[in-house]
């Protein structure tokens, strides 16, 4: 499927939200270039890449206007499980429609790929009565958990990810984490020590990515965390509170925004950094005449040196306000150890579900909003939600500036 789409291709929009958009966004961010969609053709390992992960109406049709005369370029993968998840669903319908005017009508069968449940559910139906290419999310794998299937690694093999390696790594990963030894399984010594936190007090999760190759891995997290371990009954049915909140950062940008709450603020956080020993490429700080004696000591070194020098005083700074901390290392940022990263969380949460006593793998909680979604844009079947909705706008406290 990838080496046929490939071909030509210039331009790969991913239409999708949440669980179907952050996995692949963590991807091309880690495991590509820097600035990858503004390097010329011959030098990018495949065609820009663009995710829709929301219907703001100016960030969508400003994507729409950029693709212009490349249309005819590019490809769009439509990514929901069911169909009608409205965010996606509105994209598509938007998308599959400028097709048709622009290039014609089999222009969205040549240009459209889904990626939606095997058998059953709206965009299954289009795909059938359309023709359009598909894959496949596999059957009781929630978007968030996704991202090794094909909702993350079609977007990943189009932009040139090592797809072998990759999955090479979760499998390593996957392997050390059904070890029975806590002292051999990296997955259930996390979850172990966070929950350790959890149960002490520490009921925020500050991961703080010192590369910015990590940043959008933290998104992944955070996504990963919220959605699988906020609870409000366990799997007894019984009823609890639970859940760890989860909050990114990047160093060092966010020493200069936030480390102040974080040392002198409430004691309600558990820190986990994440480093890497060896980057991808340096930038050496020149040695010259006229340097001020205040940043002499900065000559000779490097960025990477700096940038992980912040990261251990970092570290230090928060050890000292009685603030705990975790380091998990990357040697170096490769498709193995992302993929070993990806294994290692999906398997943490998993042991985490466990020690809450909660399911991880649903998310009760989010369908209130979808319905009420639903009902607001008219949607058959939910007009006496419309009712209550309308009833809390007209009840609501409003501040005007």
């Amino acid at each position: 499927m990838v080496t046929r789409h490939r071909l030509g291709c210039e331009s790969l929009v991913v239409l999708g939200i949440g669980g179907s958009a952050l996995g692949s966004i963590a991807l091309q961010t880690a495991l590509s270039p820097p600035f990858h969609n503004a390097m010329p053709t011959a030098k990018r390992r495949g065609p820009k890449l663009f995710v829709m992960d929301n219907v703001d109406p100016v960030q969508f049709g400003g994507l729409l206007d950029r693709l212009g005369p490349a249309l005819r370029k590019t490809k769009f993968n439509v990514i929901s499980k069911s169909g009608e998840t409205a965010e996606t669903a509105a994209q598509f319908l938007i998308v599959r429609e400028m097709l048709r005017k622009k290039l014609g009508s089999k222009a969205p069968s040549r240009q459209i790929i889904v990626t939606t449940d095997a058998r059953s559910g709206t965009l299954r139906e289009i795909v059938e009565k359309d023709g359009y290419d598909a894959l496949e999310v596999p059957d009781g794998v929630g978007g968030r958990f996704s991202v090794l299937s094909a909702v993350g690694l079609f977007p990943a093999g189009m932009c040139g990810v090592d797809l072998t390696r990759l999955l090479g790594g979760a499998t390593e990963m996957s392997e050390r984490a059904a070890a029975r030894s806590v002292r051999k399984n990296p997955a259930a010594m996390l979850a172990l020590l966070l929950h350790a936190f959890y149960v002490r007090g520490k009921r925020l999760h500050v991961m703080m990515s010192y590369s910015y190759q990590l940043k959008d891995v933290t998104d992944w997290y955070r996504q990963l965390w919220a959605e699988s371990l906020g609870k409000q009954v366990d799997t007894e049915g019984r009823p609890v509170v639970v859940g760890p909140t989860p909050i990114k950062a990047l160093g060092v940008t966010d020493q200069h925004s936030q480390v102040q709450l974080y040392r002198e603020g409430p004691n309600d956080k558990v820190f986990i950094f994440l480093e890497v020993e060896r980057f991808g490429s340096d930038v050496k700080i020149p040695r010259g005449a006229g340097v001020p004696e205040a940043l002499a000591y900065l000559q000779g070194a490097s960025l990477a040196e700096l940038l992980n020098a912040e990261k251990l005083a970092t570290e230090y700074a928060l050890a000292e306000s009685g603030r705990p901390s975790l380091t998990i290392r990357f040697p170096r940022i490769n498709a193995a150890t992302v993929g070993q990263f990806i294994m290692l969380w999906e398997a943490a949460t998993t042991i985490m579900g466990g020690l809450l006593n909660i399911n991880p793998y649903d998310q009760p909680a989010v369908q209130t909003g979808k319905d009420m979604t639903y009902a607001l844009m008219g949607r058959g079947g939910f007009q006496k939600r419309s009712a209550k909705v309308e009833r809390f706008a007209k009840r609501r406290g409003k501040f005007v500036v």
